[in-house]
């Protein structure tokens, strides 16, 4: 009996509601440190960058770390849900350690994308392109964006072959809208919170946010699974 109540994480983090509280509090600060632990090298180098546009590669390069970080959340945020203990750590590290490779065959594209049409709105008058054009290249990130927060999902929590990956996280931008929808709704609310507060402020709010992503995903996880997996 004993035996069994160790390996029971519901034993190991209590049945009290102070208990319960305090094991989510550890998840959240924990998952945190891990992702803040995992992208502090890029962000090291973009506190010495100037913001200017001819940087625009190498602070793009400086978010390589982000994706595989956020997978890792992700990865971690699912064990959360069904099955909580108090190793968020673990969890964390073996999400990184499985699918870093996978998320980096889809990231980095979508990075190199977004850093050219990042160059390029900072570049507008100086180019002198029709009016509009930029907000053509605003929505094509949006776009670029949505499409990642579905990969990201998918890539996390599935086995799946890179194109896989891509045409899934393509046709579930249609397929669930409501998905797509509560996704740009997060990414709203970060770019919200960069322009009233600062960027720093979203980077330590990271961790609810991919449990948020995660949560509004759910139909479009189920529907994968039972789908597209054996």
């Amino acid at each position: 009996m004993a035996a069994e109540r160790r390996g029971d994480p519901a034993a190991e983090i209590g049945t009290g509601v102070l208990s319960r509280i305090a094991s989510v509090v550890y998840w959240f600060v924990v998952i945190e440190a891990m992702i803040l632990l995992t992208t502090a090298p890029g962000f090291l180098v973009l506190l010495f960058l100037d913001r200017s546009a001819g940087n625009a590669p190498l602070i793009g390069l400086c978010f390589a770390p982000v994706g595989p970080a956020l997978s890792a959340a992700v990865y971690a945020w699912r064990v959360f849900l069904h099955d909580r203990d108090l190793s968020p750590a673990t969890h964390f590290r073996r999400g990184y350690r499985l699918n870093r490779l996978d998320v980096l065959r889809w990231w980095l594209p979508a990075l190199a994308v977004l850093t050219v049409i990042g160059f390029s709105l900072a570049n507008l008058e100086l180019a002198g392109v029709p009016a509009g054009y930029g907000l053509v290249l605003v929505v094509i990130a949006v776009a670029i964006l949505l499409w990642s927060t579905q990969a990201l999902v998918l890539s996390s929590t599935l086995s799946l072959r890179t194109r896989d990956t891509a045409r899934l996280a393509s046709y579930y931008l249609g397929a669930r809208p409501a998905s797509a929808l509560g996704a740009l709704s997060l990414l709203i609310a970060a770019g919200g919170l960069v322009v009233l507060t600062s960027d720093w402020v979203l980077a330590l709010l990271v961790s609810p946010f991919t449990l948020l992503l995660l949560r509004n995903a759910d139909p479009v996880l189920r529907d994968a699974t039972e789908r597209f997996t054996a």
